[in-house]
């Protein structure tokens, strides 16, 4: 939204990162609102699109780097979308394993405008069980509120996660791991990728 590109942006940091640093040590770092846009989907319709601006990309990146390590390894092992050393074909090959094994009744599941939906003070708390330090919860709440300019207007953000900037899947997977924690205590033998998730069940079991 604020019109820079990536060949500009060097040039940019080289003369304002040091108070972008200082800015964001002390907390005190305001993301500009992501900008608005419109993509086709492969069902029909569109998806929407929240581009954030080159330098808030860099710091969503790098804290996406940061947070990855911390939140990983404690995400169900039946999540694939968006993680490192996971892909759909990896999805794919675990559904085939869970029919291997005799379960033949599938639930195709899709949380409809997740992303769109998703409550910020429930995302927060997810976050806020594994990091501690207030700068990094500050500057992920302003993130999240930063806003989105549509057609030259800006609006509000109070709830949803803007699919397009490196910090979202990262933040998604850690609200959904709440419900592949739940699947898997009722014994549910699934794959989810993103809002994607197709939970499989033996014929005997779902008569019972």
């Amino acid at each position: 939204m604020d019109g820079m590109s990536i060949k500009a942006f060097p040039d940019y940091a080289h003369d304002h990162w040091e108070e972008i640093r200082d800015s964001l040590f002390a907390g005190t770092y305001q993301p500009s609102p992501v900008r608005r846009v419109e993509i086709p989907k492969a069902t029909g319709g569109t998806r929407p699109l929240g581009i954030p601006t080159v330098l808030d990309r860099l710091i969503q990146q790098a804290r996406a780097q940061m947070l990855t390590p911390i939140f990983d390894p404690c995400f169900s092992d039946a999540s694939f979308g968006f993680r490192p050393g996971r892909s759909a074909h990896d999805a794919v090959y675990q559904v085939r394993e869970i029919i291997r094994k005799g379960y033949r009744i599938a639930v195709d599941l899709d949380l409809s405008k997740f992303f769109d939906t998703v409550d910020h003070d429930v995302l927060m708390h997810r976050v806020a069980r594994k990091v501690r330090d207030k700068r990094v919860l500050r500057l992920i709440g302003r993130y999240l509120r930063a806003g989105v300019l549509v057609d030259g207007q800006l609006q509000d953000t109070r709830i949803g996660v803007p699919q397009g900037g490196p910090l979202s899947p990262l933040l998604s997977n850690a609200v959904l791991d709440d419900l592949d924690k739940e699947l898997e205590r009722r014994g549910h033998h699934f794959a989810r990728y993103a809002d994607d998730c197709a939970p499989r069940r033996r014929r005997k079991e779902l008569e019972m």
